[in-house]
C-alpha cells in the first residue's frame, strides 16, 4: 500500500505499534489502493534507469564546472552539452591558460567523457531489453516517447488494468491540477506532483520535444499544441502534452495495442 494512504490512519505518535494498527485498519477499507510487486527483472530494469539518472545529473554537473572554470578565464562557447567540444582544443593548447589549471580541467574533461561511456552503456543494455519486451515496442509508437521513457513505464507498471482510465493513470504520476475546493467551489491551482517523479520527468522532457518541434509535422497532437501555445504560456503546454501522453500510454498498456495517429482531417 502507499504509505501516504496509511499515514491517515495513524492516531497519534510515531512508533512500531502505531504503524502497525494503522496498517491493519487501511488494509480493511474497501476502497484502499494496493501498490503490485514488480519482478525481479523489472526492478533490474528500473535499475538501470536509477544508475542513469546519477551518472547525467553528475555528469551536468562536471559541464557546468568546466563551463565556469573556462569563463573565469574568458574562455566561453555556446550553450548546450554538444558545443562544450568546442572548448577542448583549449585544454590540449599549452600557454592559453596556467598550467596548474590546465592539467585541473583535463581532469575534469576526462571525468566527462568517462560518465557519457557509462551512460552509453547503461543505454545499450535497456535497448536490449527493449527490443525483447512488447509493451515497451508499444510505447515506443506514441509520439515524444522513445525506449527511455518506454522501458521505464513498461517496468515501472505490470499491470495498466488496475487503473481505471487513462486520467486516473494521469493523477497516479502527478500531472493533473491540485484540488483545493471547498464549499462547493472548485478551485485547481499546479499539477498535484504526486506519484513517480522520475516518468513524470521523463514525460515532461518528451512533451518538451513534441512542443518544440510541433510546428514542423501537421499531426492532431501538434494542431492541438498548437492551438494551446496561442493562449496558454510554452511550460502549462509541456504540461498538459505530458498529461495527454500520459493517458495514450495508458491506453496502448491496458489494451495491448500500439499507438495509431489521429487523422489531422479529423
Amino acid at each position: 500500500m502507499p504509505p501516504a494512504y496509511v499515514k491517515a490512519y495513524v492516531k497519534r505518535n510515531k512508533n512500531d505499534a502505531a504503524d502497525a494498527e494503522a496498517i491493519c485498519e487501511a488494509v480493511t477499507r474497501p476502497n484502499m489502493r494496493f501498490v503490485p510487486i514488480k519482478s525481479a527483472e523489472a526492478q533490474s530494469v528500473l535499475m538501470l534507469h536509477r544508475a542513469r539518472h546519477l551518472l547525467v545529473r553528475q555528469r551536468t554537473a562536471q559541464v557546468s564546472a568546466l563551463r565556469a572554470h573556462l569563463a573565469e578565464y574568458g574562455i566561453v562557447a555556446a550553450k548546450g552539452r554538444s558545443r562544450l567540444r568546442d572548448l577542448l582544443p583549449v585544454l590540449g593548447t599549452e600557454g592559453i591558460l596556467p598550467e596548474l589549471a590546465r592539467q585541473t580541467l583535463l581532469l575534469v574533461a576526462q571525468l566527462i567523457e568517462a560518465l557519457t561511456i557509462q551512460i552509453r552503456n547503461i543505454d545499450t543494455e535497456l535497448l536490449r531489453w527493449h527490443r525483447t519486451n512488447p509493451a515497451s515496442q508499444r510505447l515506443e509508437t506514441i509520439p515524444g516517447v522513445g525506449f527511455i521513457t518506454a522501458t521505464a513505464l513498461a517496468a515501472t507498471v505490470r499491470d495498466a488494468r488496475v487503473f481505471r482510465s487513462g486520467r486516473q493513470f494521469a493523477a497516479w504520476l502527478g500531472l493533473v491540477p491540485r484540488q483545493n475546493s471547498t464549499g462547493g467551489k472548485e478551485r485547481l491551482g499546479g499539477i498535484s506532483k504526486m506519484g513517480d517523479r522520475y516518468l513524470r520527468y521523463l514525460l515532461v522532457v518528451g512533451a518538451t520535444a513534441v512542443v518544440r518541434y510541433t510546428r514542423r509535422k501537421a499531426t492532431a497532437i501538434s494542431i492541438w499544441a498548437n492551438r494551446l501555445l496561442e493562449r496558454k504560456a510554452a511550460r502549462l503546454v509541456t504540461v498538459a502534452v505530458a498529461n495527454k501522453m500520459a493517458r495514450i500510454a495508458w491506453a496502448v498498456m491496458a489494451r495491448d495495442e500500439s499507438y495509431r495517429a489521429t487523422s489531422v482531417a479529423a
